[in-house]
């Protein structure tokens, strides 16, 4: 087969897990909107500020009052990511590697409740959660890196464009992985995440090529999703931008992105997530962490290094199981 997942699974586990699914639909498409009043109330602002010049002037003092709104929104954006991932993604993960070990719920507790008590007995504090997060995509990337480096050893014509391409799309292919990586420690009720966490990142080292593999297809249907998303939102996107005062109308091509970024979060980011799960844990099943990789991982990241000095027993030179 071309992949070892299910999209009939995925679907099913999006839909076993609609409260979350609902839950991030709020979560990223509030969002958006937040995007789209605040840079549309910046611009009105620039648009008032601008009368006091001429035509010229005001056009700049819009354009420059909305990227201004657009600039706050993704600032807070940014100092939200730890809280969205410990709140919403992480417990999204948790109760996605129950149903898929056939865990059966709890009674009189809701779903959210469930799964973000799981998290929070294995991450103390969303820091924590974050910071190992962090690391691991610290070490995706020096793992990714080591392919890279393979293929500028090999003697084909144009081959620096080529690493150019695949350095683009690893990039963006693991960037469902560190999701699955966190979701090893759950399905194993690790009380040592750092340690958990490490030896997950071994057993995707060992398998990378299977791992990769899965994670390209899912990035082409992801991002491909996206992109048909993206053309569809222009039309409610030309008729946001048509409030805006001014002459705002590159902003549609911003806003139809933001639109469709925000489906891709609430809605396609889990069912990636949910297929990796799949290909993760049918490809690991049955092994252990190889102590080769370990060290190999070692020496080739810091991040990886940091990892295992938090991890129970640092400076062990044996694997964490």
């Amino acid at each position: 087969m071309m992949w070892d997942f299910s999209f009939r699974r995925g679907l099913g586990l999006m839909m076993q897990t609609l409260p979350f699914i609902l839950l991030r639909m709020v979560v990223y498409f509030g969002a958006a909107l937040a995007y789209v009043l605040v840079t549309g109330t910046g611009a009105g602002i620039g648009w008032g500020i601008g009368a006091l010049g001429d035509d010229g002037f005001r056009a700049s003092a819009t354009f420059f009052g909305g990227l201004a709104g657009f600039g706050v929104v993704a600032i807070v954006m940014y100092w939200l990511r730890e809280y969205i991932l410990y709140m919403v993604k992480a417990g999204h993960i948790a109760v996605m590697v129950e149903l898929i070990d056939n865990r059966p719920m709890p009674a009189g507790r809701s779903q959210i409740g469930h799964a973000q008590a799981m998290v929070r007995d294995r991450f103390s504090e969303a820091s924590v959660l974050f910071a190992i997060d962090q690391l691991i995509k610290g070490v995706l990337r020096a793992i990714t890196g080591l392919i890279r480096g393979v293929f500028t050893l090999l003697p084909i014509p144009g081959v620096r464009q080529l690493v150019t391409i695949l350095r683009a799309f690893l990039r963006v292919a693991v960037g469902f992985i560190d999701e699955v990586i966190l979701a090893h420690g759950m399905r194993t009720r690790a009380t040592d995440p750092w340690a958990s966490a490490r030896s997950a990142l071994v057993l995707y080292a060992q398998n990378y090529k299977p791992m990769l593999k899965n994670a390209a297809w899912i990035t082409l249907f992801v991002y491909g999703l996206m992109a048909i998303l993206f053309f569809i939102m222009l039309a409610p996107a030309a008729l946001i931008t048509n409030l805006y005062p001014g002459s705002m109308s590159a902003m549609g091509i911003v806003i139809a992105f933001i639109l469709a970024w925000s489906v891709k979060q609430a809605v396609l980011e889990p069912l990636a997530v949910a297929c990796l799960l799949q290909a993760y844990f049918h490809t690991i099943e049955g092994q252990v962490p190889n102590p080769e990789w370990d060290a190999k991982l070692h020496s080739m990241s810091g991040e990886f290094k940091k990892l295992a000095d938090r991890a129970t027993g640092a400076g062990d030179a044996q694997v964490v199981a």
